[in-house]
């Protein structure tokens, strides 16, 4: 079952959350800055949404939907930045589920398109975007911190 996170909530998915940072290899994790930045994110948030996927009232998947703006075409757009779904539980479809979710989401808020990033090392999850109706396009993602 998939449902919005809510500030009730939001502590069934803190440690997937952790999980997915040290799958990125994210340095000093804090879950109390999880828990306030991730708390922003709602049904009712112009900013975006985080989904749960649940077993047996168990959370053991997420999603975080980010809602923008693409200046290429001049739409609205939203970004899945988070996709996890605990080792255990790989390979039964939560994830397809979960997209197909904030593909419906997305849609409800009036954006144009999904979009989302993944490394080139993350084999798994290319396995499952390459299976759905995605287009996959070849950029180079930079990065800086606004540090001098």
């Amino acid at each position: 079952m998939i449902t919005p996170i809510s500030p009730d909530t939001l502590k069934d998915i803190l440690p997937l959350i952790r999980d997915y940072q040290t799958f990125y290899q994210i340095a000093d994790i804090s879950d109390a800055l999880n828990a306030t930045f991730f708390a922003q994110f709602g049904e009712h948030s112009p900013l975006g949404c985080q989904f749960a996927y649940r077993d047996d009232g168990q959370a053991v998947a997420f999603a975080t939907v980010y809602l923008t703006f693409a200046s290429t075409i001049a739409a609205k757009v939203a970004v899945l930045n988070d996709l996890y779904t605990t080792p255990d539980c790989r390979g039964k479809g939560i994830g397809q589920q979960l997209i197909a979710h904030c593909r419906q989401y997305a849609k409800g808020q009036g954006a144009v398109r999904l979009q989302w990033i993944t490394g080139i090392d993350n084999v798994h999850a290319q396995q499952l975007y390459d299976k759905l109706d995605t287009h996959k396009r070849a950029w180079y993602f930079y990065t800086c911190t606004t540090e001098s």
